[in-house]
């Protein structure tokens, strides 16, 4: 197999497990939680700003030619770990602005509002992230490793995404499939319910909105660090719909299926068109992958809201009842 093949593969495998993980990240608030997080992709690139601004070092030393905050050269996992920590405070700022006060329908509203005023102020703030040009030559962690070939690390770098997305996903199965995943679908169907049950709805959305956008913030740090860069056309608030589409094209509120949407929506979709016979204007590949994926939105939402693999529900059986041993007559019934 030829490096070119290899590197491809290797592209491929991190981008389903990067992506994986930022959908499992919404899907938790929106697919499980009911919360409409329309600026997931602020989170996602407060975690790849976070991840380059500790590896990259003073900026004074990095060649003169980029702007940014903070800038020292933290060791591999801390700079990841820095990242999922400024995406949950940040996500905690923003919650506690929105999810306190304002209905679902105006809390998406002001979320997407959030996200556009981001991406100007990081666009035309050059000290803060190096304005439109954004942040280039962040060090991939794997590369430090002596004595192994290119090829070999990056392979090393596919382990550790594929590490991060299967503990991930076991903390999703983890939280989703609980007593505490049940107050979340709970809040997400009949809030009154909830509330009159002893339970504050308002704590558990505001717990899976910072949890949410860790995560998030995760997959940013890991895509960051794979491709090097990163700059606020990779953000733009459009990119959060891919997100929602991969949770209603996999099913909202199953672990599994979203892993699945994941998959073809972000990936699947994006290298499908670069084979189609259509030329290889990059304007018209990336036109087009918008479309298909708006067309797979109303697609599902139309034909199958419930996704390719529901989520699936519980159910309780009725206890049976039997008589108490010696009982005759005016038996006691007890529970089987």
């Amino acid at each position: 197999m030829s490096a070119a093949t290899q590197y491809y593969i290797a592209t491929i495998l991190v981008y389903i497990a990067v992506n994986a993980i930022a959908s499992w990240g919404l899907d938790l608030q929106f697919g499980v939680t009911g919360v409409l997080n329309f600026a997931f992709i602020l989170f996602q690139a407060a975690g790849a700003y976070t991840t380059a601004m500790l590896s990259l070092g003073p900026a004074s030393g990095n060649g003169g030619f980029q702007r940014y905050l903070v800038g020292v050269h933290l060791p591999f996992p801390l700079p990841i770990l820095g990242a999922m920590l400024v995406g949950a405070a940040l996500s905690a700022v923003v919650g506690l602005i929105t999810l306190r006060r304002l209905r679902s329908d105006y809390q998406a509203m002001v979320m997407l509002v959030v996200s556009v005023v981001a991406t100007v102020v990081a666009e035309s703030v050059l000290g803060l992230a190096n304005g439109s040009a954004g942040l280039s030559l962040i060090p991939n962690p794997a590369e430090g490793l002596a004595g192994l070939a290119r090829q070999a690390q990056t392979w090393v770098f596919v382990g550790i995404c594929a590490v991060c997305m299967l503990v991930v996903g076991l903390l999703m199965y983890a939280l989703v499939y609980s007593p505490y995943g049940r107050v979340l679908r709970g809040t997400r169907e009949n809030e009154p319910a909830i509330e009159a049950m002893g339970r504050n709805a308002t704590r558990a959305r505001m717990q899976v909105f910072v949890l949410g956008g860790a995560l998030g913030a995760l997959s940013g740090a890991l895509l960051a660090e794979f491709i090097g860069a990163w700059a606020p056309s990779d953000w733009l608030y459009p990119e959060t719909f891919v997100f929602f589409t991969a949770v209603i094209v996999g099913g909202r509120g199953s672990v599994s299926g979203v892993a699945v949407g994941s998959a073809l929506v972000c990936v699947g979709v994006q290298q499908a068109v670069q084979y189609l016979p259509i030329g290889g204007d990059p304007t018209v590949l990336a036109s087009l992958e918008w479309i298909i994926t708006g067309l797979l939105t109303m697609l599902f939402l139309w034909v199958r809201p419930q996704g390719l693999l529901p989520e699936r529900r519980r159910r309780f059986p009725a206890a049976e009842r039997v008589l108490a041993p010696g009982d005759v007559g005016g038996a006691v019934e007890v529970d089987a």
